[in-house]
């Protein structure tokens, strides 16, 4: 069944990490809520000093942002993401970068197997073939060798396990033991799926990446630190129950609207 039909039942939180996006994240959020999916849109300024946090108001204001979380200091992609998915409503959860790098009318194609109940996770993989723009050589040997040294710990068969694009069912993603702060989120989310034996799909999305000049943030030094993650993610990692679904895990911090209480 197509995902227009079936999906239009499933409320879709997509939780946006923002940090010093101002330039970016008004389109980025205009986005979002045009894709023809029940959408629940949470936005977490993850500290920001260029005004981002001005825009994010203002469009809470409009009714472009269901639900507006701020944190007073940056935290990292990790801390903002999961503030996030403690706010989030809806039945599926999927992350989405203020960047304009991701196409969320991508995003009806990726909650097919969730909502056809195929799949308790889908991943998109910037590498499968999808449209995208042509970038930089090593970051794309970067992106494969971290891939493969977390599927040779997780036993999945990913192409791209860095990808922003995890779509997991609300109650699988909010049972979940997550503590990364930084970019290492993505190597401790896929661990945890992989845990939790998750039924794990991947389909290609495109991809418009950005250069440095054009405010990519992602460095050399978040890739050597994803080598450490992935090997704390993998074996020092807390017990995960294999996965239940209809079973939700209380969540872990009290958010508020406009704050994080932890």
């Amino acid at each position: 069944m197509r995902t227009d039909d079936r999906g239009a039942g499933l409320r879709l939180s997509v939780v946006m990490p923002v940090y010093n996006e101002a330039e970016t994240v008004a389109e980025s959020t205009r986005r979002v809520r045009t894709v023809p999916l029940n959408v629940e849109l949470v936005c977490v300024d993850d500290g920001s000093t260029d005004g981002t946090a001005d825009v994010l108001r203002a469009l809470e204001a409009e009714g472009v942002i269901h639900r507006l979380l701020l944190h007073p200091r940056n935290r990292g992609k990790g801390a903002a993401v999961r503030t996030g998915i403690a706010a989030a409503t809806g039945e599926v959860i999927v992350i989405q970068d203020a960047d304009l790098e991701y196409d969320p009318f991508d995003l009806p194609r990726l909650l097919e197997p969730i909502a056809d109940g195929r799949a308790d996770a889908v991943f998109g993989s910037r590498f499968g073939g999808g449209p995208h723009r042509v970038l930089y050589f090593w970051h794309r040997m970067g992106n494969g060798a971290l891939t493969l040294l977390s599927n040779m710990f997780t036993d999945l068969n990913l192409t791209d396990m860095e990808t922003c694009y995890k779509m997991v069912r609300a109650d699988l993603m909010k049972s979940l033991p997550l503590r990364t702060n930084r970019f290492g989120i993505e190597p401790e989310l896929t661990a945890r799926l992989a845990q939790a034996r998750a039924r794990i799909w991947e389909l290609p999305i495109s991809y418009d990446g950005r250069t440095y000049a054009e405010g990519k943030k992602i460095g050399w030094r978040d890739g050597v630190a994803a080598l450490w993650h992935i090997v704390r993610a993998n074996v020092f990692a807390p017990p995960v129950p294999q996965y239940a679904p209809g079973v939700t895990a209380p969540a872990r911090q009290t958010v508020s609207a406009g704050r994080v209480m932890e």
